[in-house]
């Protein structure tokens, strides 16, 4: 297998089994695209102007020799693909968590749960103000946070919680292989001069967050889109 295909290929196998299984009679994950697509989109177009401005600092990069060499500014077409492939993967199984847990098991929880986030997040960003990834990701997804929970107040984000520990495990696969695990070198790499230096595996700290706040932005624009469009229709 050629290697510059190795990128390309990680987005396929992340969204090909979710993108099978949307057409599932009993589950029709396609009849929710007309509200999946804008919440994949919207936050891409964030996140992938906050992607090139941190490649231009040099926060991170992209091994040459995993991807096809095809850019958009300084972004290769793969890492495009991720805010697609990623968050579709990620929204379908927050709503397969839904559609076999029909019990909120982290309701109770979520004022405590988010609370600990925003001071724990805060706190970390402030002290890393000379760490360019730490601080941004720390401080977005902690204003994020109390913007949604204290000002919102949507009553999805207990079942969000639930669904991220299980979207954690394909996402230490995925980003595991991204960051090196099982390969010479890493498809992208982190300057840990601009992060904590502390990794999950090859995975700096920070993704986790990064994750936590591209998938709640997506399933925050998927369920209000939702509760708009379908309390119209009813």
């Amino acid at each position: 297998m050629n290697s510059k295909y190795l990128y390309l290929l990680i987005d396929l196998s992340a969204i090909s089994l979710p993108l099978l299984f949307s057409f599932h009679p009993k589950a029709n994950f396609s009849r929710k695209w007309k509200y999946l697509w804008p919440a994949i989109l919207i936050p891409a177009s964030f996140f992938l102007i906050w992607d090139e401005w941190f490649t231009l600092l040099g926060v991170w990069g992209f091994n040459p020799d995993y991807i096809l060499g095809v850019y958009f500014f300084e972004l290769p077409i793969e890492e495009i693909l991720f805010f697609v492939c990623i968050p579709y993967a990620c929204v379908f199984t927050y709503e397969a968590v839904g559609f076999f847990s029909k019990r909120d098991y982290f309701k109770s929880f979520t004022h405590v749960i988010t609370s600990l986030l925003v001071v724990i997040l805060s706190v970390f960003a402030f002290s890393n103000l000379d760490r360019w990834y730490t601080a941004v990701t720390f401080l977005l997804c902690s204003l994020f946070l109390t913007y949604l929970h204290f000002v919102v107040k949507p009553k999805f984000l207990g079942k969000f919680y639930l669904s991220y520990l299980f979207i954690l495990i394909p996402f230490v696969l995925v980003n595991g292989i991204l960051t090196g695990t099982g390969i010479e070198s890493p498809v992208v790499w982190y300057n840990d001069a601009e992060n904590l230096g502390i990794r999950l595996g090859t995975i700096p700290v920070e993704d986790t967050i990064y994750g936590m706040m591209l998938i709640l932005m997506n399933v925050t624009i998927f369920e209000t889109l939702q509760s708009k469009y379908q309390g119209k229709a009813d």
